[in-house]
């Protein structure tokens, strides 16, 4: 009895672990592009790193796009399946009219992760800024997006009171700033707490705490490859929602250990750091689930940078499923 009893128990596991598999029991491999590669998105590592998308049946294949622009375009040429990055990168391209517009099916963190860096440690003031030059990424995304706006928030007009660099490549930043270029740079983590280490700059400020809650990274694909997918859309979206709970229930040190084969040159002290500065300013989304008014308000910054009309804010329903973000949260 006790035998019979054990052998249903493996069958029973053997079935809950192949759910997302193939028929052949196989995992289905899913091309993930990110924009870059960062502590900010925690809890996708998570996943990874704890098999809950191996339990979701899936094989996941990370890249790393080094900008919004380039996680698009192998999205758009099918290189990849899954993009990683700022929902704006989808606006621009429903807004150019294409009939396979990319649709998002899932957001990751909900606040701007990068922080501003300086060459000094003296108190910060918004009014040190004026005159001064910003590394601030690539014009039209959210990063240099979102400090535009919140240098105009803190009565700062780009252009005018402070130069705002767009001409260095955002995986390029750091080595521009602590090359000798510009006063200032926003650099993500755990790249703005390494440069602090070093003795080559100081963290003054979080971008993310000054500009207010927008869907800042998120997931998506092609409406083709979702009509196909479907199953393997809901398994991604199921594992990103146990990666954010699991964040969320544990300990920064803890999340540090999970997510360390991600970044192995960087302690896991740095990495708890890191951890605990992104939990302060609550980077991260506690479900997959994006919210109308969040992405109205990126399409707020948007239109304040001047890229992006407010006759050409998108139809939430046209660009966002939260269809399998509703039931991976329950």
């Amino acid at each position: 009895m006790k035998k019979t009893i054990g052998i249903l128990l493996t069958l029973a596991m053997t079935l809950v672990l192949c759910a997302g598999c193939g028929q052949d029991g196989k995992l289905t491999t899913v091309q993930l592009n990110e924009v870059t590669h960062s502590v900010f998105y925690a809890p996708q590592y998570v996943a990874m790193s704890q098999g809950f998308f191996e339990e979701e049946g899936l094989d996941i294949q990370l890249t790393n796009g080094g900008g919004a622009d380039k996680v698009m375009t192998a999205v758009l040429s099918g290189q990849s399946d899954i993009g990683l990055a700022g929902p704006e990168s989808c606006i621009y391209v429903l807004n150019e009219g294409r009939e396979d517009y990319p649709v998002v099916f899932a957001q990751l963190t909900r606040r701007d992760g990068s922080f501003l860096v300086g060459r000094t440690d003296a108190a910060f003031s918004w009014e040190n800024l004026k005159n001064t030059t910003i590394i601030g990424g690539r014009k039209g995304g959210v990063p240099e997006m979102t400090l535009e706006y919140v240098l105009r928030q803190n009565g700062l007009t780009p252009g005018q009171d402070v130069n705002v660099d767009t001409s260095v490549q955002f995986n390029m930043m750091a080595g521009a700033f602590t090359g000798g270029n510009g006063d200032y740079v926003t650099l993500f983590e755990p790249t703005a707490t390494e440069v602090e280490q070093a003795g080559k700059g100081y963290i003054l400020c979080s971008i993310g705490q000054e500009s207010g809650e927008i869907p800042y990274t998120a997931y998506f694909a092609s409406q083709s490859y979702m009509s196909k997918n479907p199953g393997v859309i809901q398994s991604f979206t199921n594992a990103i929602a146990k990666g954010q709970k699991w964040v969320q229930d544990h300990t920064a040190e803890e999340v540090a250990q999970a997510i360390s084969g991600a970044f192995p040159d960087t302690s896991v002290e740095t990495l708890t750091k890191v951890v605990d500065r992104y939990r302060s300013i609550d980077a991260w989304n506690i479900t997959p689930v994006m919210k109308q008014e969040a992405l109205e308000r990126l399409e707020t910054v948007m239109e304040t940078a001047g890229e992006l009309k407010h006759s050409d804010w998108v139809n939430f329903s046209q660009l966002v499923d939260n269809s399998y973000a509703e039931k991976a949260a329950k």
